[in-house]
């Protein structure tokens, strides 16, 4: 079975499909880092459905998903965008925790795994 990389560099891909499932790497809102949470979600969202289209997939075969937050005091702004762009009866399961990410300009971090056709 092969093994497809997206957006590889020598540290890692950005996502990987393996068979007839996609998984991403946990994503944060480069070129949003230090804005809103909204504004963050919303960015790591737009760049989920890029790597997805890229790998042949969409957020309506999403399998699960992980999201950190730097504070839980921010988990109803990330829900209101995140309950927005999910597709409503294809929901995925997932996990949600509070956690120190990489840098201090990100308040939130992503990754997915989804089914491919």
């Amino acid at each position: 079975m092969s093994i497809t990389r997206f957006k590889t560099n020598r540290r890692m891909s950005q996502a990987v499909v393996h068979g007839n499932t996609v998984y991403t790497a946990g994503q944060v809102a480069m070129k949003a880092g230090g804005t809103s949470v909204t504004k963050q979600t919303q960015a790591i969202l737009a760049e989920i459905d890029n790597l997805l289209s890229d790998a042949g997939s969409d957020k309506s075969k999403l399998l699960s998903a992980t999201i950190w937050l730097v504070s839980m005091d921010d988990f109803a702004e990330m829900n209101e965008v995140w309950d927005a762009w999910v597709v409503e009866g294809e929901t995925p399961a997932r996990a949600c925790v509070e956690a120190k990410l990489a840098a201090p300009q990100f308040d939130v971090e992503i990754a997915v795994v989804a089914a491919v056709d």
